[in-house]
């Protein structure tokens, strides 16, 4: 049986990271769970994700920087963005960097699940 895939979660909030993890397991997939950009790079690119959800707003790192090292060092999977601070700035740029969607904090359930899965139906 195929391994199912792994999506790796971003945040510096623990609760989010927590329901985040949970609802990715509920659909079948394998979470990984990082509380900063810094800490994804010091392990998520060993085994590459099939897709992040990453914050934007986090202390050290942003998640839009996180996308540029990344793009820089030649990795590249889908990225949905999630924000409680959207500007449009930051999202014409993760968008032209390639991210899958840029979506704002809160979000309903429904409509992660539907980013994730069309993320993961994306060819590579």
């Amino acid at each position: 049986m195929a391994k199912p895939p792994t999506i790796a979660i971003v945040d510096d909030d623990e609760g989010v990271r927590a329901s985040l993890a949970s609802l990715v397991r509920s659909l079948g997939y394998q979470a990984r769970t990082y509380g900063s950009g810094a800490e994804f790079l010091r392990d998520g690119v060993s085994e590459q994700p099939a897709c992040m959800i990453s914050d934007v707003q986090m202390p050290a790192m942003t998640g839009d920087r996180l996308q540029e090292v990344l793009l820089s060092a030649g990795v590249r999977f889908p990225i949905i963005f999630m924000t409680a601070f959207p500007t449009e700035d930051v999202r014409r740029k993760v968008l032209a960097n390639g991210a899958y969607r840029f979506l704002t904090k809160p979000s309903d359930g429904e409509t992660l699940i539907r980013c994730i899965e069309d993320a993961l139906a994306e060819p590579a």
